[in-house]
């Protein structure tokens, strides 16, 4: 489960949906780490998730311009890989298996334009600067295509394809968001099989349409997570949704109303239908 459900930065205070999420059922959460700036806040964390029986993956972005990877600006590419850099110490101290997001541009900043190569080449070459940590830490990286209205570097797996095979560095996947694939791909399901006989598949999202309770809308996940069961996938499928608790990002992702009635409603029907469509797959 994606804590962004609750908060951006994880805290004594959310102990107790952290249990109620164990007691549902879940294996794992996905922390986000938006304020790396404390590597043992993530240490103290790992411990309280270690002794509740949670594994756990992290989640990240790219906070603002002055840290973009793809600016022409070499400070701002340098500020983005020292900010790449602690993100990755956090996710060591935490203990995560995956560092997974858009962590390639600030989101909600456009140039009117697509994505140019010289962007694509400025962005390779801040991750080639931190791929070797980020192997170091025994991190799986999973780059997430976000959709058209959020980002414009990656929207599309076959846009995100091309950018692995320019980066070229091993360790780097995406992430498949049901969401995003829900708009921005022609045929989800084609789009997934395609950059899954690439091996590029790293990390998935089970997200509904409108981001609200997986099952309660009409992005293709049945039929994902037949397909991922039927190639063999055996990595995370994480639930993630959005409601109006982080104001800010609710802003960046255009949450502008309610999708559900409550959490408890988005992670107990949404684990509940996971495991229906794995089982039924």
């Amino acid at each position: 489960m994606n804590l962004l459900l609750w908060t951006g930065h994880v805290t004594e205070d959310h102990v107790p949906v952290l249990k109620a999420l164990k007691e549902t059922g879940f294996d794992g959460v996905e922390v986000p780490v938006f304020d790396p700036s404390d590597v043992a806040h993530y240490r103290w964390l790992s411990g309280v998730l270690d002794d509740l029986g949670l594994q756990r993956t992290a989640v990240a972005l790219i906070p603002d311009e002055a840290h973009s990877p793809i600016s022409a600006d070499a400070a701002a590419r340098a500020a983005g890989v020292d900010h790449l850099n602690r993100v990755i110490d956090c996710c060591e101290a935490l203990g995560a298996q995956a560092l997974v997001g858009p962590w390639f541009q600030p989101l909600g900043v456009f140039s009117g334009e697509g994505p140019s190569d010289a962007e694509l080449d400025r962005c390779a070459g801040v991750h080639r600067q931190v791929a070797q940590k980020a192997r170091d830490a025994a991190l799986i990286c999973a780059l997430e295509p976000l959709n058209r209205f959020e980002c414009y570097l990656l929207n599309t797996c076959e846009q995100s394809s091309a950018y692995l095979e320019r980066l070229n560095e091993p360790g780097f996947g995406i992430l498949y968001d049901t969401f995003h694939a829900n708009i921005e791909e022609k045929d989800p399901l084609a789009a997934f099989h395609t950059a899954w006989a690439k091996g590029h598949v790293g990390h998935v999202h089970i997200s509904e349409n409108d981001r609200g309770t997986p099952g309660r809308g009409h992005a293709r996940i049945r039929e994902t997570i037949a397909a991922l069961k039927g190639v063999g996938y055996d990595g995370w499928l994480t639930i993630e949704a959005f409601g109006k608790a982080l104001p800010e990002l609710a802003a960046a992702t255009r949450v502008w109303r309610d999708f559900f009635a409550s959490p408890e409603e988005v992670y107990t029907e949404g684990y509940a239908y996971i495991r229906d469509c794995w089982n039924a797959a």
